[in-house]
């Protein structure tokens, strides 16, 4: 599948896998700067073009576990109908850090573009029993 990115400026760095098999697309950060709430964020100087019915989707690399930031939304949605550019906001754990904890040309997250049924919800009165029922939150043991 093809899909269009525009660099929105010279030095964003077209997205690619790291592996074969991977998953995800590693994405560059390249500038941060930190907002009024105390979030850091990353722009990839990127748009793109999400194909209809297909959803992009963005999370942290995994070696970001070794830092002591967590992405806001935890998975950030990009529709097909955006245009705009990615970007990553992080929340420090530690609201006294003070450093940047990318630099400029660091990956700092992967996006996946996948499909995505559209659906039309039904209201109904009853729903068909399962084994599960409505137990939830750790209802099926540790």
């Amino acid at each position: 599948m093809e899909v269009r990115v525009k660099k929105l400026r010279e030095d964003a760095v077209i997205p690619e896998y790291a592996k074969p098999g991977d998953a995800g697309l590693d994405l560059t950060a390249v500038w941060s700067e930190r907002d009024g709430y105390g979030n850091l964020i990353y722009g990839t100087g990127l748009a793109i073009e999400i194909p209809e019915g297909y959803v992009g989707l963005i999370f942290p690399r995994s070696s970001n576990s070794k830092t002591d930031l967590y992405l806001t939304n935890h998975v950030g949605v990009i529709d097909s109908g955006y245009r705009g550019e990615i970007i990553f906001k992080f929340r420090p754990r530690n609201t006294l850090l003070d450093a940047r904890i990318h630099r400029d040309g660091d990956r700092v997250g992967q996006l996946m573009i996948i499909p995505y049924p559209q659906v039309k919800l039904v209201e109904s009165a009853e729903l068909s029993d399962t084994v599960r029922g409505d137990g939830g939150f750790g209802s099926t043991g540790n």
